[in-house]
């Protein structure tokens, strides 16, 4: 089954090819620059569910094929679940993930550890040329550092500290954080959720 990945982001598609891969092999997977996507898709949803069924339903109607997109961020406690939705461009259009880890930094200044609680969130949704889609959700709890630590993955992972394991995402390596990730446990979710798809079609 060919499913496009919807995002251009290298690290993204390179995270949700080996959680897909772990678990069923049957996927052939793409990314945008494999059916030549180089349009920009307008997130207007203040979900991260809207938002993942907006961009797998505009590269689905793009290429006739069936797209899996993921809409993530960081909902931090204390701060009313913000970043949320707008978890990428926290800092300002353009901004870089340092600058979105900077801005969160210093918003929670003397704030104690204990109450720097915060969850990754990743809903994976999949949007079929039929109409028919299939979405799923997973979370990952974890604190707040106070500065960036280790050098691994992308985003908010430098500040996101996971108890069960004492170290950052970003600390981390690549299966370690496959295994425990919101968007590891989305993609598990979802993986079960189009198997049974496919078996009643």
């Amino acid at each position: 089954m060919k499913l496009v990945l919807a995002t251009h982001n290298k690290h993204k598609i390179q995270e949700m090819s080996d959680i897909l891969k772990s678990i069923n092999n049957d996927f052939e997977l793409l990314s945008l620059d494999d059916i030549g996507f180089t349009g920009d898709i307008v997130e207007y949803a203040d979900t991260f569910e809207g938002n993942s069924l907006i961009k797998a339903k505009t590269i689905s109607d793009f290429r006739g094929l069936p797209s899996i997109a993921d809409d993530s961020g960081l909902m931090v406690d204390i701060l009313g679940g913000t970043p949320g939705v707008y978890s990428a461009r926290f800092a300002g259009e353009g901004c870089s993930s340092s600058d979105n880890n900077d801005k969160l930094l210093r918003l929670l200044q003397g704030v104690e550890f204990d109450k720097r609680t915060a969850r990754f969130v990743s809903v994976i949704t999949l949007y079929m040329p039929n109409g028919d889609t299939i979405s799923a959700r997973g979370e990952c709890e974890g604190l707040i550092t106070f500065s960036p630590k280790g050098n691994g993955t992308f985003g908010y992972d430098p500040v996101f500290y996971y108890p069960t394991y004492g170290k950052t995402f970003a600390e981390m390596s690549p299966s370690e954080k496959n295994n425990v990730s919101h968007r590891g446990n989305a993609l598990k979710i979802f993986a079960k959720k189009l198997l049974y798809y496919k078996f009643i079609s």
